[in-house]
């Protein structure tokens, strides 16, 4: 599961699917609608914050919004909970880290769309999130 702090705008269309199907996955983990993932790495933030349901509804809000701008039909009926307003504050080594990770994965498996970012050298971060000082969150995987 990678629930990115970049903005969508920055995936590829099989990035873009991924990370759609992943929060909704994250959705069905914090309704408690599965048994797997419930201590994934990557659902602190969103378990930190008072409401995490409206939290990842925020946050697919958000993916959903781009996905249209490219004229993709995801289905927001499927957002399961009102989405909160404001933000979660990502530290900008958290976001410089997930920038490494995808230009790895664009050069293996898009590499037009990475050409296309390739003057991007401090992305935008996805509308929930409000960049902050700071390092590499610790429940980063492979950050170490």
């Amino acid at each position: 599961m990678r629930l990115w702090t970049l903005h969508p705008r920055y995936l590829d269309p099989r990035g873009s699917v991924a990370l759609w199907r992943e929060a909704l996955l994250a959705q069905a983990v914090l309704r408690g609608e599965t048994r797997g993932y419930r201590h994934h790495p990557q659902l602190v933030r969103f378990l930190e914050q008072q409401d995490p349901l409206g939290t990842v509804a925020s946050y697919l809000e958000g993916v959903s919004t781009e996905a249209k701008s490219r004229g993709y039909r995801f289905d927001t009926s499927r957002i399961s909970h009102p989405a909160v307003t404001g933000w979660i504050e990502e530290t900008r080594g958290q976001m410089l880290f997930e920038w490494g990770h995808l230009q790895r994965k664009l050069a293996a498996r898009a590499p037009a769309t990475l050409v296309k970012w390739k003057n991007v050298s401090v992305p935008d971060p996805h509308p929930l999130f409000r960049v902050v000082a700071g390092d590499v969150r610790p429940w980063e995987r492979g950050a170490m």
